[in-house]
């Protein structure tokens, strides 16, 4: 069996007049939400670069350009789901996906097994095969300060 790992790492900019969204899911609690061109959902956007990186394929940049229209807005689970299919086309598998969130807000932890359904739903994978932490940063750097939400992500995908 060929086993591969990839990381993925994001970070966005928190600001008025975005919707909040993580993981898939929407936070219409938190007054801000994330500057990007697409829904700007960083954990989401970790996870598909742990993907592409464990095939040794190009970024999330690369498939789906900032500068393209098309993607202006977009569900990051669109993306996702069209990470996954591109995996599966070359005949990987993924096995498992990690990650973490680190925010001062909004709460992550109420809403971390609807993250990871979410998830699951975009990658066909089950729950049990999706770690998911969150954490603040202690107040250091615009993370701390609530100024930023970043992601770490790990993926583990197979080919037999």
């Amino acid at each position: 069996m060929n086993l591969r790992i990839g990381h993925g790492y994001d970070i966005h900019r928190i600001v008025s007049g975005r919707p909040m969204i993580l993981g898939g899911v929407h936070f219409p609690e938190c007054p801000v939400g994330l500057d990007g061109h697409s829904d700007a959902d960083c954990l989401t956007h970790a996870i598909c670069d742990a993907l592409l990186g464990a095939a040794a394929l190009p970024d999330i940049g690369h498939f789906f350009p900032n500068t393209d229209p098309a993607y202006k807005n977009i569900d990051s689970q669109v993306l996702l789901q069209r990470v996954t299919t591109e995996l599966r086309t070359r005949g990987w598998q993924i096995v498992n996906l990690d990650a973490s969130l680190i925010a001062e807000l909004p709460k992550i932890y109420p809403r971390l097994t609807e993250m990871k359904a979410a998830l699951a739903r975009s990658t066909g994978l089950d729950v049990s095969q999706i770690g998911l932490k969150a954490t603040t940063n202690e107040g250091v750097d615009q993370i701390g300060q609530g100024l930023a939400i970043a992601a770490h992500a790990v993926a583990l995908i197979s080919k037999s």
